[in-house]
């Protein structure tokens, strides 16, 4: 277990309760992003407990990168942001469990336990957001062109990455040369009006590409 959040009070906090919990060790903290995708690289933790709001690499992006590069790690949000817009978005970035941070240690510990057995877990009130959600959202036509503004080799190029295969790879894959690779990475971004690969991901993945 990896926990992530800028407040070093709250971090110790929640690492001293997840200390005193059964069947759980934590391997490591970081204070950001960029030190928890170091962090997760060096210790390869089974999950990663994370914060979105922090400065420099945001918990989204982190999420969105750790779950592209080590699928393995499953990654557990835990904030004090409950709209849907954020919840939807760390969904997309891969994330198995959305908490806020009101939980108390025996849902915090069952939402571990849960995501590392490939489960997905949401607190309840985020449950709750989440079900409304699905239960009015129209159902999507079958059989039907995600991303109709790609091209086919977009698309293609696409669900690669959100596989996560580099361009190297996806070159070798397509019979492609790197620079044509990137090219259409470049494409596709623009075209999602992604800020990033790792957000392309996210969307990507969210529209069922990637499997």
């Amino acid at each position: 277990m990896l926990v992530v959040d800028d407040h070093p009070v709250f971090r110790a906090g929640m690492v001293a309760v997840l200390e005193d919990l059964a069947d759980l060790d934590v391997v490591g903290q970081a204070g950001d992003g960029a030190e928890a995708l170091a962090e997760v690289a060096a210790l390869r933790p089974d999950v990663v407990l994370m914060d979105l709001r922090m400065p420099g690499v945001g918990g989204l992006e982190a999420t969105a990168r750790i779950t592209t590069t080590h699928p393995d790690t499953a990654v557990i949000v835990l904030t004090m942001d409950e709209d849907e817009d954020t919840v939807f978005a760390a969904l997309r970035a891969g994330a198995r469990g959305y908490l806020l941070k009101e939980a108390d240690g025996d849902d915090i510990r069952r939402a571990i336990l849960g995501v590392a057995r490939g489960e997905a877990v949401f607190g309840p009130r985020v449950a709750r957001r989440v079900l409304s959600f699905f239960a009015s959202a129209p159902a999507h036509a079958r059989g039907a062109v995600p991303f109709p503004q790609l091209t086919d080799r977009e698309r293609e190029v696409l669900d690669l990455l959100a596989q996560g295969l580099d361009n190297a790879s996806i070159a070798r894959r397509l019979i492609l040369s790197e620079k044509t690779v990137r090219n259409r990475v470049s494409d596709v971004l623009t075209k999602l009006r992604a800020r990033s690969r790792a957000e392309a991901v996210a969307i990507a993945r969210d529209a069922g590409l990637g499997g």
